[in-house]
């Protein structure tokens, strides 16, 4: 706020090369006025205001100026904690580590993420509130699975809940949530959405990371998905599922699942399914060394999921299905700056337009389906555009040119904007 008055804090950028979020061709020499949290104006005529108005003046001097980057596939306290912080760190200590990476993935120009597993419905509260800095989260809260399944994260020896065991540590933290049978799948579900859930995470099939199940395993019945599916969409959102085969992905689809997470082990028919049926494909451009496992029989299934890559976004492009783009960096806190080369490598797979887009306005799209669960639905996430939230970037360089310019972030983003406010400054 101005000092001594009640409106809001007015900012310009002068003179930037505008890239909208939407839109290929860039604007040159257009000014965008900011006040408070909102883009008011974006114009190729000079905005009136100068600093003894109260106006903060930022002059881009022609530079590369585009909204913040969103992942739709984040795990934030799976970024921030080891596997053995899971298992036996205090509680707080996870939690401070969440918040600590919160800053971090801001600074590296991701001003909105999709949490897909972990308790980050309160960090999100405290960043929305300003305590702490932080990206938008929309978060889905504990993954839910069934016994054996990829969120089953209890030891091998450990009793299940159903039979009269304890929940797990992971479980205790609303990391997971193991839940079998079509009741306790809907006690799950409106669990999740009661503890602020913005869409809902089923794992459906096999992973790299957990211990018990081989990619090919079908997970969770068509009834408890359709109960899944019923439960998300009465409070009037959607079910993401973490998924690789194409009878996996077949099944989610027939039972109403609007987004399938990997899908890195698909066939061509089943790409084409996923555009037929309107749904979304929520990828990642894995590479072996992404992560990292102490076993052969993890390490190899991490090899064969991304040899799928190519193929599948090459499918997903010639099919025109609605493509995602995310991480999934997981209990592997010193991988986490990854996020920002993963975000690069997109450039291998689309032209270097179509992947801003995707990082922006396109992972937006998907985010908005939570429709009222979305509690930024009073503006537009991932463009640059009157009446848009103000999460900008401004960059030495021009990404169109050379994607690789956002792998880091450090030394190639001189401003970063979120909800008005300056994150930071070396323009």
């Amino acid at each position: 706020m101005t000092p001594g008055t009640n409106a809001p804090q007015r900012m310009i950028i002068r003179n930037a090369r505008v890239f909208d979020g939407v839109n290929a061709k860039t604007q040159d020499n257009v000014d965008v006025l900011i006040e408070g949290s909102h883009v008011v104006g974006v114009s190729s005529a000079p905005v009136a205001g100068d600093a003894s108005d109260g106006v903060i003046e930022i002059d881009a001097r022609g530079r590369f100026l585009m909204p913040g980057l969103s992942d739709a596939h984040v795990h934030l306290m799976g970024n921030a904690n080891s596997m053995m912080e899971f298992l036996q760190g205090p509680t707080g200590a996870l939690y401070g580590n969440t918040i600590a990476e919160a800053k971090r993935m801001l600074l590296r120009g991701f001003t909105t993420v999709r949490d897909m597993g972990g308790d980050t419905a309160p960090v999100k509260s405290l960043i929305d509130r300003g305590v702490f800095e932080g990206p938008r989260i929309f978060p889905s809260q504990a993954m839910i699975s069934q016994t054996s399944g990829h969120a089953d994260f209890s030891f091998v020896y450990d009793v299940p809940e159903e039979f009269g065991g304890a929940p797990s540590r992971t479980e205790d933290i609303h990391f997971t949530r193991v839940a079998d049978g079509v009741p306790r799948v809907l006690a799950a579900v409106r669990e999740q959405l009661k503890m602020g859930a913005s869409q809902i995470k089923l794992t459906l099939g096999g992973g790299a990371a957990s211990m018990y199940d081989p990619l090919n395993t079908l997970q969770y019945t068509p009834e408890e998905i359709r109960a899944a599916v019923q439960a998300a969409t009465d409070y009037g959102t959607y079910v993401a599922a973490h998924v690789y085969t194409p009878a996996g992905i077949a099944r989610a689809l027939d039972a109403g699942v609007t987004s399938i997470e990997h899908g890195h082990l698909a066939d061509e028919a089943t790409i084409a399914l996923i555009a037929e049926k309107g749904a979304w494909l929520s990828m990642q451009p894995f590479a072996e060394d992404d992560h990292h496992y102490p076993d052969p029989v993890r390490a190899a299934k991490n090899t064969e999921i991304c040899h799928g890559t190519d193929e599948v976004y090459g499918w997903a492009r010639q099919h025109g299905v609605k493509t995602a783009w995310g991480t999934d960096l997981l209990l592997e806190p010193q991988s986490a700056p990854r996020q920002s080369v993963m975000a690069a490598r997109l450039g291998d797979f689309y032209s270097n337009a179509e992947a801003l887009t995707m990082l922006t306005s396109g992972n937006a799209a998907l985010f908005e389906l939570a429709g009222e669960r979305n509690t930024y639905r009073g503006a537009k996430l991932g463009v640059i555009a009157e009446g848009a939230w103000a999460d900008l970037i401004l960059v030495d360089g021009d990404p169109i040119a050379d994607l690789s310019l956002i792998a880091d972030p450090d030394t190639n983003f001189a401003l970063i904007v979120k909800s008005g406010q300056i994150v930071k400054n070396e323009a």
